[in-house]
């Protein structure tokens, strides 16, 4: 191999342009860019990752450019997929927040709510806040963040950075994202649904035979049990479920 002085800047700038790219999927990735994960260890491996790549991805990269707005224009090209690719994968951990809220709701739950950890400074329902815990949890315990990494790797083959940005596509994307999303959220909700809906029909059967009785203040303590028992037992096949949808949403990224 023959080094010359020319390649010193040239492995600079594709450096540059990979990390533009892989340190905006790692700050919204699920799993990986999760705001409880200190910041200078996010940006660490987001610098190791993009060294990682850099051999891999020469073939994908443009040469150096030599005029300012040029190199501009590359690294907010690379900014703006980064943050595409990154956002539609964090839509996909709304699913938990929507099962969380409605179970919570059909338990009596809804207005037991704690700080979010996977958004700082934002309050969430318990249980999915406890969901979303979980999940993630599984995933590095399924190594389906190794998935996410593959994904990152093969944005370069879907969206080279000498092509334009597909606005359209993206928005068709993250739309998709979104209903599934939330289909996911009520499929692992509907077992409590039906729940909610058989137990106060039958509380609002029992009001109408006993109006003088306050039947909704003495039956909640029993909603609450009986809800926290049925989510102790289903809770394995309903992270099961989102595991599943998680897996295949990440392989639709990998084509």
């Amino acid at each position: 191999m023959q080094l010359t002085l020319e390649w010193l800047p040239q492995t600079a700038f594709h450096y540059m342009l990979i990390f533009a790219r892989v340190g905006a999927m790692l700050m919204l990735m699920p799993a990986l860019g999760e705001s409880f994960i200190p910041a200078r260890l996010r940006l660490a491996f987001a610098l190791a990752l993009s060294l990682i790549f850099l051999p891999m991805m020469v073939q994908y990269l443009p040469p150096i450019e030599f005029e300012l707005f040029g190199v501009i224009g590359l690294l907010l090209h690379e900014l703006a997929i980064g943050l595409i690719l990154g956002g539609i994968g964090r839509l996909i951990v709304s699913a938990t927040q929507v099962a969380g809220a409605t179970i919570a709701f059909q338990m009596g739950l809804s207005m037991a709510m704690t700080a979010d950890p996977t958004a700082s400074g934002v309050q969430g329902a318990i249980i999915g806040n406890f969901l979303t815990i979980v999940a993630l949890t599984l995933v590095f315990a399924t190594d389906l963040h190794h998935l996410i990494i593959a994904a990152i790797h093969d944005s370069y083959v879907v969206f080279p950075p000498d092509m334009p940005l597909m606005f359209d596509d993206a928005m068709m994307l993250a739309l998709d994202t979104v209903t599934k999303s939330f289909n996911i959220g009520v499929q692992m909700a509907a077992p409590f649904i039906v729940f909610g809906l058989v137990f106060y029909l039958g509380l609002g059967l029992l009001a109408r035979l006993m109006p003088q009785l306050q039947v909704f203040f003495i039956a909640m303590p029993a909603n609450i049990g009986v809800g926290l028992i049925l989510f102790a037992i289903l809770i394995a096949s309903t992270l099961g479920w989102y595991m599943s949808h998680f897996e295949a949403h990440f392989m639709m990224m990998l084509g």
